[in-house]
Formats: structure tokens, sequence, C-alpha cells
């Protein structure tokens, strides 16, 4: 993809904040998140009501399916509200340094050009082991706090999570000027860490 990169002055490698990286913990407790799954999937009537084994298992294994797909929303949001917070702190970078205080525009938070953040994440190959950033931002965008399982109905949970994702953040970059200027990724160095969401 053609980039046009923004100059930056001074030959210099600029240090960014650390990208701290929250995921779903690992005493999320699955057990539990599949029991309020078999909720949903009795209160919506997914499948009849059956009183042979066939149906209960049916109704079992659609249940784990969707505290999966939850736990990959949860997966999304952590990673999401990671960078958000990441871009926010490159902001106070930026204000703070004399060479780059001029690169970014005092429009209100979130403004759409703050997408080339997310852009130098691409460009510098962050590992996200799978998680797409454009539609881990977008969950954050989408929603400021996970929402509860109890919220999502199996549809969202099946086939809108993603779509609604993506659309959110390519609806908030493409609210930026079309010639929009990313960061070049040889001049800015930072880590990243991996937490646990608490």
């Amino acid at each position: 993809m053609d980039r046009h990169y923004i100059e930056v002055p001074g030959a210099g490698t600029h240090e960014l904040p650390p990208l701290l990286v929250r995921t779903v913990p690992e005493d999320a407790s699955r057990a539990e998140l599949v029991e309020r799954a078999a909720e949903i999937v009795e209160a919506e009537d997914m499948i009849a009501d059956s009183n042979s084994d066939v149906m209960t298992n049916r109704k079992i294994d659609l249940a784990i399916h969707l505290a999966d797909q939850y736990l990959g929303l949860l997966a999304h949001w952590a990673w999401g509200d990671s960078v958000v917070e990441w871009i926010r702190q490159c902001e106070t970078t930026f204000e703070s340094t004399d060479s780059l205080k001029h690169l970014l525009s005092r429009d209100v938070w979130p403004h759409a050009a703050r997408s080339s953040f997310v852009d130098l994440l691409l460009d510098k190959h962050v590992p996200t082991h799978g998680i797409p950033l454009d539609r881990a931002v977008g969950m954050r965008l989408t929603f400021r706090q996970p929402p509860p399982i109890d919220c999502c109905s199996n549809q969202f949970l099946f086939f809108l999570n993603g779509r609604l994702a993506g659309t959110a953040y390519q609806t908030w970059a493409g609210m930026s000027a079309a010639s929009c200027a990313h960061f070049p990724p040889d001049r800015f160095h930072f880590e990243v860490l991996d937490t646990t969401l608490s």
C-alpha cells in the first residue's frame, strides 16, 4: 500500500511510550461464560426444546461456541483499548516534544487523523497474534467498556461482531482527509509489552 509519510524534523529516532497490551485474563471463567451462553441459547429458543441427548448436546455445543465468540470479542476489545490508550500517551509525547508538537492537529478526540498511529503499528509489524488492529480499535470505538455477554444477542456474536468493529474503524479512519500523512516507521521506536486486563 502506498503511503505518504509526513516529514519529521531532524534525523534521529523518536522514542514513543511502550504499547502495553492487555489481554483477556487467563482466570476468566470459561465455564461461567458457557453457563451464561447456555441461558442465551434457552432464552432465544435457538434450538427447539427436546429431552433427547442429541438436542441437549447440540445446546451445549452452541453455548460453547457462543462463549468462544464472546471471548473473541473480549480479546479484540482489550487490544483496541490498549491501542487507544497508547495513542493518548503518544499525543502527550508529541505535545511535549518541540519537533513533534506541530504534527498533531488539536481537534476533538478521537480525531480520525489519529488512525495514523494505528498505521504506524501496522508499518512496524507489531505482532497481534491474529487480532486485526482495525477490528480491535473499531471494537473499542464502539464500546467504552466490553459489554457483558448477557447484552449480546446470538446474532451479534455470530454475525455482527466482526463486521460492526471493522465498519466502525473504517468510518472513523475515513473521516480524515484522503491525503492524511502517515508517520515514517523508521523515525519512531517503542516497545510492545504484554500485560493482563484487570
